[in-house]
């Protein structure tokens, strides 16, 4: 695995989600990318059950459950503000077993659907994020594969992401921050997905306008 970047693409204006997404992955194919399957990225939020939280009007602590296409085999446990745990693939019937601890925020399921690209060094994952039946926005996961440190690959990151992107190329993710020269992992994509998916879902409590 090598460094990744998550961000939002904006919907072009006038287009609905579906529109634009075809818009970018145009865009793809006329660099030269081919189509390499597709992925799927999930998360379902956990709030600390009230019998576990005292009298001291306590706020519920989030735990981000998620899945990743990519990786088949693990489960991603995301504490807000804390680590990332990186479990086998039945963590899901620990959490029905630990209940009464964490319960399941229902209706809060988001998650991002999409076709796999390859270009030259790059895995380009464009995706459309929905909640329920609902279209919420887009996201873009880009991946250079030969590299495993951050800060020694972010500026060609940047410059092949404005290829297609435009003046919407992220900035600098928060989690490179904390990687500074050390080996990039797995876990670092999930949370970077987990700032995404809450983004959105602030952004969007209703649809975006324009959805067919």
């Amino acid at each position: 695995m090598g460094v990744t970047c998550v961000s939002q693409m904006p919907v072009t204006e006038g287009k609905s989600v579906q529109q634009t997404v075809e818009i970018l992955t145009r865009k793809l194919e006329l660099l030269g990318a081919e189509k390499q399957g597709t992925f799927c990225v999930d998360c379902e939020t956990y709030h600390t059950a009230p019998s576990t939280m005292g009298n001291q009007g306590q706020a519920a602590k989030l735990m981000y459950v998620m899945h990743n296409s990519e990786y088949p085999l693990s489960c991603f446990a995301l504490f807000e503000n804390g680590p990332c745990l990186i479990a086998d693939a039945n963590f899901d019937v620990l959490m029905v077993k630990l209940k009464g601890f964490f319960q399941n925020a229902k209706g809060n399921k988001i998650e991002s659907r999409g076709t796999r690209y390859q270009y030259c060094d790059f895995l380009v994952k464009i995706g459309t994020v929905t909640m329920g039946p609902s279209a919420r926005g887009i996201s873009v996961e880009v991946e250079y594969c030969p590299c495993v440190v951050a800060n020694d690959c972010w500026n060609l990151l940047m410059e092949f992401m404005q290829s297609f992107m435009g003046s919407h190329a992220p900035g600098i993710p928060s989690v490179f921050g904390n990687k500074h020269d050390s080996i990039y992992s797995s876990a670092d994509t999930m949370v970077q997905y987990m700032e995404l998916f809450n983004k959105i879902r602030k952004q969007q409590q209703v649809p975006v306008a324009g959805i067919r």
